[in-house]
């Protein structure tokens, strides 16, 4: 990794796995100009799953699960924060249950409506009106 002011070597100086959400955070500095910024490491899940839908295969996108589950929950006070924290819950619970790199799209929607339906009965009734299984 280049340092994000002057563009030369850095060194890790601390480093944490964040398990829930599939990210490494590490602290990194600069060997030239000093400088210490923090980074979050994660898989690019776009690249290394894949979506079964019907006869198609298309890559697992983790902002349209977001968006989808944003949808469902905006009626909470703070949806952004509970979006996030759920799509995490849902991305692991997939990861899990995957054997292989390929996910069914109605696993997808079967493990989002049953995270939604312990979080907030609402927004799993919400989702599911938009989701087919």
């Amino acid at each position: 990794m280049v340092c994000i002011y002057c563009g030369s070597a850095t060194k890790v100086t601390n480093s944490r796995p964040q398990r829930r959400l599939h990210q490494v955070w590490r602290r990194r500095t600069c060997t030239k100009c000093g400088a210490i910024f923090t980074t979050l490491e994660a898989a690019d899940f776009t690249s290394s799953l894949v979506v079964r839908d019907k006869d198609t295969l298309k890559p697992f996108r983790r902002d349209q699960l977001f968006v989808s589950i944003l949808q469902a929950v905006g009626h909470r006070k703070d949806p952004l924060s509970d979006a996030s924290a759920i799509t995490a819950t849902i991305t692991a619970r997939l990861l899990q249950s995957t054997e292989g790199a390929s996910i069914k799209s109605t696993d997808i929607i079967k493990n989002s409506l049953e995270v939604l339906q312990r979080f907030d009965k609402a927004a799993a009734v919400q989702y599911a009106a938009y989701h087919k299984t």
